[in-house]
Parts: structure tokens; sequence; C-alpha cells
């Protein structure tokens, strides 16, 4: 699109780089939660360039014990068949985190927004890498030389002190090839900088993620575009809102394609059993352990953690600002039924994303023209648009199922029939109804946030009589 972006709107406002102190002759942006957005026009809501790989010399060790545990391909406790070398081989790199690890100081980190993001992302994989090779009958202690630092590190993002989908996919890309950097990274031209299991697999669930935020910066500048236009309001604005909302859901398709293509990379299998389980929260734990900090006691100034789901696709903005946007109120499908709780799992997720992009979705929300208001009082052609666009989000919602089926789903239930026939031998507790990495119901939530976008689609009658929940083109 040609039009020139406003220097007041959100996709113009300025990152932050990230000096959170404030250099001298600088504005400190991140003070400015309502304008502070941290969006870029040419990758969204990833960085505008790769983010560091690595940590300046004085935080080296996090960055050793990390490269430690990759290059020894640990292995998760909950293996089948684990043999003892590799339980051996896990337990001398806790020892070597327990025993050896220094307690750095994260002073000299907070000058820097780069720094903390990658503290945060080296600091949780470390975290995760420890509990999930702990055997499954042991407590789950902290190392203070891991707890301490994370949870100052956290509590200077505002995020919580565990892995995130910012630290899997924002924050966790790098380029295959050099470029210039004046336009938009190519989607075959991405790559991650670290994984749990070093495997293609891996990298590809990642990137899939990271494709759609890249290609979803198009569905951001649309949404600048037609907030633009419902602010001139006549005619012609009206006829290239229309022209934008088909432009919006044809967009959406191509991310619902890109979501589908992550079949071609990662095999479903070896996701739920060797990739997943790394993603696990304190509420997703097959044990229902707690997860202990140690050191807080010496530490009164750190609030405890509370927030400890895993990474989930769930914490990214863009679906979320699609959302807002269309006004399709998924924030009201909660996670055992559906009903109007205004803390539900969506909006429990946006605890999960960087500050940032929180204030962007409540710059959204607070929008005083909602593009559904108009669409309810316009002629059939904008109503059809606007039904395109939801028609195409409900497909992507469509699509995550199918693949949440694929890669969850299917291979739970397998799990869990041999669980049963194990159970009915007597050698088997029950296990707990199937969660996601962010402890969600699954089936039941997806299937309740899908069911509430296909009802949103607007009747043709609505600018006159009819209101939201009217189902037309066979859209449910």
């Amino acid at each position: 699109m040609s039009n020139p972006l406003p220097p007041n709107h959100f996709l113009s406002q300025p990152r932050p780089d990230f000096v959170v102190g404030g250099a001298d002759g600088f504005v400190d942006t991140t003070t400015l939660a309502a304008h502070d957005f941290d969006v870029d026009t040419r990758t969204g809501f990833m960085p505008p360039d790769p983010p560091i790989s690595r940590l300046p010399i004085e935080w080296e060790p996090w960055e050793t014990i990390l490269d430690q545990a990759v290059s020894m391909k640990l292995q998760l406790a909950i293996k089948q068949g684990l043999t003892e070398d590799e339980i051996a081989h896990s337990a001398s790199w806790r020892e070597s985190v327990r025993d050896n690890l220094p307690m750095l100081l994260t002073k000299g980190l907070t000058a820097s927004e780069l720094l903390l993001r990658r503290a945060h992302h080296v600091l949780t994989f470390i975290l995760h890498m420890y509990i999930h090779t702990l055997p499954l009958d042991a407590e789950i202690r902290i190392p203070p030389s891991i707890s301490i630092p994370l949870l100052e590190v956290a509590a200077h993002l505002q995020l919580p002190p565990v892995a995130t989908y910012s630290d899997t996919v924002l924050y966790n890309w790098s380029l295959e090839s050099p470029t210039d950097g004046t336009i938009p990274p190519a989607l075959d031209n991405l790559r991650s900088q670290d994984l749990f299991t070093g495997t293609n697999d891996e990298q590809e669930f990642y990137l899939a993620s990271s494709r759609i935020e890249i290609r979803g910066v198009e569905a951001l500048e649309l949404m600048r575009a037609i907030m633009d236009e419902m602010f001139v309001g006549d005619e012609i604005a009206l006829r290239r809102i229309t022209r934008y909302l088909h432009e919006l859901a044809s967009v959406v398709d191509e991310l619902t394609n890109i979501l589908l293509d992550i079949r071609k990379g990662c095999d479903p299998e070896f996701f739920y059993h060797s990739i997943r389980p790394w993603f696990r929260g304190e509420d997703s734990d097959p044990m229902n352990r707690k997860w202990i900090f140690e050191g807080l006691h010496e530490h009164p100034e750190i609030e405890p953690p509370t927030d400890l789901s895993g990474p989930s696709a769930g914490q990214s903005a863009l679906i979320h600002a699609l959302d807002i946007f269309l006004g399709l109120d998924n924030c009201n499908v909660g996670e055992d039924v559906l009903h109007d709780d205004r803390w539900t799992l969506l909006r429990r997720m946006q605890i999960y994303m960087p500050r940032h992009h929180r204030n962007f979705l409540r710059h959204l929300t607070d929008n005083p023209r909602p593009v559904r208001n108009l669409v309810i009082g316009g002629d059939l052609k904008l109503i059809e648009a606007y039904n395109d666009a939801v028609h195409a989000v409900k497909q992507f919602r469509d699509a995550h199922i199918r693949i949440v089926t694929l890669y969850i789903i299917v291979p739970a239930s397998q799990e869990k029939r041999a669980a049963k026939e194990a159970e009915e031998a007597g050698l088997a507790e029950e296990r707990p109804p199937l969660r996601g990495t962010g402890g969600t119901h699954l089936v039941q939530f997806l299937r309740g946030v899908r069911d509430r976008t296909a009802e949103a689609v607007v009747g043709a009658e609505s600018n006159s009589t009819s209101g939201p929940g009217v189902v037309l083109g066979g859209v449910k």
C-alpha cells in the first residue's frame, strides 16, 4: 500500500532501543505506555533487526551453560526408554548449574531492552532444561543462580519468569543470508537462534509462527488504513474500507496456508513426544509439582511468581489484534465453558506478551470508532466485505484446530489408549484432562473460540434491524 503513515499513528511510533533508563538527548519512550507499541512497518510485532545472539562477556556464564545443555543433547525426564547414560548426562549438567554457575548481577542489563530480552530468553531456556530433565519424582527447586536473575529480568520486562512466545519466536530468530534491512525478511530466509532439541522439526515449528508474524504486517497496515478512512467517513472512504476488508481477508487466508505448511517440516509424533514437553509450565506439570524459586527469602524486594504457563501461540498479539479490530469478542470464551468472565484465557495470555504489545491491544480496544459498528449500519457491499474477513479468521481457526488435532489430540489419544491398557493391568494411574502448554483444555476451548468467530458475521438486514450473530454464507 502506498499511503504514507501519519506521524502520530501507532505504526509510526518510535521503537524502544531500547534504552530503558533513557540516554542523554533522548526521550525515554518506554514510559509512554499509551504510545510505545513496538510495532515495526516491516516486521510487525517482531523486532526490525534480528535479536542479539549473545550477551556481553559479563554474562557469558549463562550463554556457556546453555551451550553445554544444547551440545549434550539433554533428554526429557518423561522420555520413554531413558537410558542410564542419558540420566547421568542430565544430572551432571544440573549439578554444574547448581554448583558452578555464579550469581550474576543484572543491573548492567537494565540499560538496554535488547540485553534484557536476550537474558530472559537464555535464562528461561536454562530454566526449562533444568526442570524438564529432573526425575519425575524429584522436587522442583530452581537454584538461586537462575531464579534470582531471572526474576529480576522478568520484573524489568514485565513478563513472567517462564519461557514465552517471545522467547521461542519473537526474539529467537536470525537471517540465513544477510539483507540490506530496508525490506521485510523473506519468509524462506529465517532461522531460529536456540532450540531445546537442536532439530529442524523444532525450528520449523517456531518459524511457522515467525512467518505468520511477518506476513501479518500487511494485516496491521490494512487495519491502520481502515481506521484512517473511518476518520474521514465519506463515500470514497467507505468504498476504500470495503476494498481493504476484502484485502484483509486475503491476507488472513495466506496466514492460514502458512499455518498448514507446518506439516511439511515438523513431524507430529516427534513434536508431541520430544518438543512440546519442553514448553510445559508449572500448570502443565505431569506430576502437578510446584516450582520453588530458591533464594527469595534473601530478596524480599522480589515478588514471588504467580504466572507460570508455558509458551503458546495464544501469546501472539497478531491474532488478538484481528479479533479486537473486527469486534469478534473472543475474549469472552473461557477455559472450561463459554461465559462472560472478563478474565478468560485469551485475556490471561496477554500477561505473557511483551508489555508494548499489550499496550497496542489496549489501544485497539479503546478505538472510539469500532469497525463492526460501521458495518452494521453500512450497505450490503460493506457487510459482505466484513463477513469475508470474519470468514477468513474462522477458516484460520479451523486450520488451527486441524493442526492441534494432528500434533496434540491424535498423539495424546494414542498415549491415553496405551495408558488405559496399562491402568487395566494395574500399572498406571488415571491422567488429568488433555491440556495445552498454556494450561488450556484444548478441544473445548478452541472450538468455542472458533464458533464465537463464526457467530460474528453480520446479516444483510443489520443496517436496519439486526445486530451481531446472524449467520450468512455457510460460515458456521
